[in-house]
């Protein structure tokens, strides 16, 4: 209790250094994530890999799990000539559909790569993923994405087993390239930061009430239950991360036995360039106070090789980027394994 009293008071004072991850008990068994956009594709990234314990993700406009993965930098696995290569299929065939007659977004195809890293061990069985449950989501606005690169994502999941009835496909509905809420945040057809948008829509509680099923009713999150922690204790250098993440507790979950969702911000949307919109604006953290739900935000830094700020789904921080070893990946196993102690 007095580490969780000492994480949480961090988040009141600027000028208080950040602390390790408050140890909860968390049920860290039935883990959740969602994300926009290069967030997203954490999101299906990290579910994919980590799938005996994440159970379901939120994917926010963002495509298939391995879209970026490209043939030249398997052939010729070397920096940065690899790299090149695979941002080169990110932007074009992975945000863009401009690469579909080459396959770069084929199920089968994307299927068979991961299959290939569950086989290694890079990734846990992919007979995992027949449980989950998968909320996909595309708006009519968003440019920046294309409808087909999301469908692709559906037809990923669909071919790997998940049934049809445990995935939400919803697109259509007005908003940019943007989280959606139901009255906070840009006008809704805008892409631009903070890339949360008031459009009539409550996202979040249409993501944990898929994810999870009936909900209590959405309360309010209190500022005393964010906490700043510190990820440089649970991330390698190479991981980009900022110094500082973010932990929302409510006050039922300090006793131990609450589950555990992360959100996966899109680029540009960090704290440090976007504060407390995505933490606390989002509408994540309402549902999660009256859900006995801890609400995890990991912080990417902008670098040289990544100057918005984007998590790592093309290789930036390496070549391993998809497994469960890559930097990112493990920093954040890292953290959600610190809140289940």
């Amino acid at each position: 209790m007095a580490a969780v009293a000492s994480a949480l008071a961090a988040a009141g004072c600027a000028a208080t250094t950040a602390d390790s991850l408050p140890s909860l008990k968390a049920d860290t068994s039935r883990l959740t994530v969602s994300g926009l956009s290069s967030g997203g594709y954490m999101a299906g990234q990290f579910q994919v890999a980590f799938s005996e314990r994440v159970k379901g993700a939120g994917i926010v406009a963002a495509g298939p799990f391995g879209c970026a993965m490209s043939a030249g930098a398997k052939a010729i696995p070397v920096f940065p000539a690899a790299l090149a290569l695979n941002t080169a299929q990110a932007q074009n065939g992975c945000m863009a559909d401009y690469l579909s007659s080459l396959g770069v977004l084929d199920a089968s195809r994307l299927l068979a790569q991961a299959k290939k890293l569950a086989d290694a061990g890079s990734i846990d069985p992919l007979s995992n993923l027949k449980t989950s449950k998968i909320y996909l989501y595309s708006s009519a606005n968003d440019r920046t994405v294309a409808l087909s690169v999301v469908k692709a994502a559906r037809d990923f999941y669909l071919a790997a087993g998940v049934p049809e009835a445990n995935i939400d496909f919803v697109s259509g509905g007005a908003g940019g390239h943007a989280f959606s809420t139901a009255g906070e945040g840009n006008a809704c057809e805008l892409s631009e930061p903070p890339f949360v948008n008031n459009c009539n829509y409550d996202q979040a509680g249409a993501i944990l009430r898929f994810l999870y099923g009936a909900l209590e009713p959405k309360g309010t999150a209190a500022e005393a239950d964010f906490a700043l922690f510190d990820q440089r204790r649970y991330a390698s250098s190479d991981a980009t991360l900022a110094d500082e993440g973010v932990v929302y507790v409510p006050p039922a979950c300090r006793g131990g036995g609450c589950r555990v969702h992360v959100l996966f911000h899109g680029c540009k949307q960090t704290r440090a360039l976007v504060g407390d919109a995505v933490t606390k604006k989002s509408g994540f953290t309402d549902w999660a106070a009256t859900n006995r739900l801890i609400v995890l935000f990991p912080q990417v830094e902008a670098s040289a090789a990544n100057p918005n700020a984007c998590w790592d789904w093309w290789g930036y921080t390496g070549l391993d980027f998809l497994t469960k070893n890559a930097p990112q990946m493990k920093a954040v196993a890292a953290m959600v394994e610190a809140l289940g102690k």
